[in-house]
C-alpha cells in the first residue's frame, strides 16, 4: 500500500469532527493512518449550548477563542492533525441575511482555494465531508460540501490554483451518514429492549434526510468512548447530560457498532458494500495503482 494512508475530514465548525465520524478517525489513527481534520470556520457566531457550564457570559464574550481551545483539546484526544481554513462563521439559517465576508457568502472557487492548498500539501487518499444537504441546512455545512467537492475535483488540475502547490488527486470522496434516521431508530429500539428509559436522539434523526443505502460501514465501537471524550471537550457546545449521551455505549456497541458513509466519488475499483474507507486501496492491485498514482504526481511536480 502507499507508505502511509492519509485521510482528510472536512467539517464546518469545531465540534463537528467529534459528533460526525470521530470514532472512525480514532480507529484509523490507531491503525497508523495519517488523519487531518479541517475546520472551515471558527464557530464564532455560535452560542453557549451547555446549561451546566460555569462563567458562560465570559466565554460568550470571546467564543471564538474558547472554541479554538476546545478544538485543541478534542484534537489531542482523537490523536489527529488539525488545520483551520480561517473563514468566519456564517450564523444559523434563521439569523437573517448572511453577514458580509462570512464563509457561506463567498464564491465557491474563492472559498475552496485554501482547501485545495491543504489537499495538495497533505495529499489525502480519502476525503470525507457532508452531502449536498449539509446534514442539516446550516449555511456553513452546505458551503463545506460545496468547497469539498470543488477541491476534490480541481486539486489535480495544474491550471487551477497555480499558487496553491503541486497538484494532487484524492482517490475517494465520502459523505458522512452518522446522523441517519436508520441509526436513530435502531438505537431508540435497542434502548427500549434493554429496559432503559426512553431517549431523545438528535430530533428523531431529522438532521439527515433519508438517503440511498449506506455504501460503507466502518466498525469502530471500540472507539466510542474516545469519540464521547472528544465531544465533551467542546464544552460550550455539548451538554454532558444531553441527547448525544442518552444511549449508553454498551447498548450502542450491540445495536449499531459502525459509523456510516456514502461513497460519492472514486477513482479506484471498490466493492459494492465496503467496511473500510480505504477499500480498494489495500489490495496488491490497488497498491500498484496508488504507487503509480503517487509516482506520476511526483514526476509531474518535479
Amino acid at each position: 500500500m502507499p507508505n502511509t494512508l492519509r485521510l482528510m475530514a472536512v467539517h464546518a465548525h469545531p465540534d463537528d469532527e467529534s459528533s460526525k465520524g470521530a470514532a472512525t478517525l480514532a480507529r484509523y489513527v490507531t491503525e497508523g493512518v495519517e488523519v487531518l481534520v479541517v475546520t472551515c470556520t471558527g464557530g464564532e457566531r455560535g452560542d453557549i449550548l451547555n446549561p451546566h457550564l460555569a462563567d458562560a457570559d465570559r466565554l460568550l464574550a470571546d467564543l471564538g477563542a474558547e472554541r479554538r481551545r476546545e478544538m485543541a483539546a478534542a484534537q489531542k484526544i482523537l490523536g489527529v492533525e488539525h488545520a483551520w481554513l480561517g473563514f468566519v462563521d456564517s450564523g444559523m439559517p434563521d439569523s437573517g441575511p448572511l453577514p458580509p465576508g462570512c464563509f457561506a457568502a463567498l464564491p465557491v472557487p474563492e472559498a475552496a482555494g485554501p482547501l485545495v492548498a491543504l489537499m495538495r500539501a497533505f495529499r489525502p487518499h480519502v476525503v470525507t465531508t457532508y452531502d449536498e444537504t449539509g446534514g442539516y441546512p446550516h449555511p456553513d455545512h452546505l458551503m463545506s460540501h460545496r468547497v469539498s467537492v470543488h477541491a476534490f475535483e480541481t486539486a489535480a488540475d495544474p491550471d487551477r490554483y497555480p499558487a496553491a502547490g503541486p497538484p494532487w488527486q484524492p482517490l475517494k470522496l465520502y459523505y458522512s451518514r452518522t446522523l441517519s434516521r436508520a441509526r436513530a431508530s435502531a438505537l431508540r429500539y435497542a434502548t427500549r429492549v434493554a429496559g432503559r428509559p426512553p431517549v431523545s436522539i438528535w430530533s428523531e434523526g431529522a438532521e439527515q434526510p433519508d438517503r440511498p443505502e449506506f455504501t460503507t460501514r466502518v466498525a469502530c465501537a471500540d472507539w466510542f468512548d474516545v469519540r464521547d471524550a472528544a465531544l465533551k471537550a467542546h464544552a460550550t457546545q455539548i451538554d454532558p447530560e444531553g441527547f448525544w449521551f442518552s444511549v449508553p455505549n454498551d447498548v450502542q456497541r450491540q445495536a449499531w457498532p459502525t459509523e456510516d458513509y456514502e461513497l460519492a466519488r472514486t477513482l479506484v475499483p471498490t466493492p459494492p458494500a465496503e467496511d473500510d474507507l480505504f477499500a480498494g486501496l489495500r489490495s496488491p492491485v490497488a497498491d500498484h495503482h496508488v504507487h503509480e498514482h503517487d509516482r506520476r504526481v511526483s514526476q509531474q511536480n518535479s
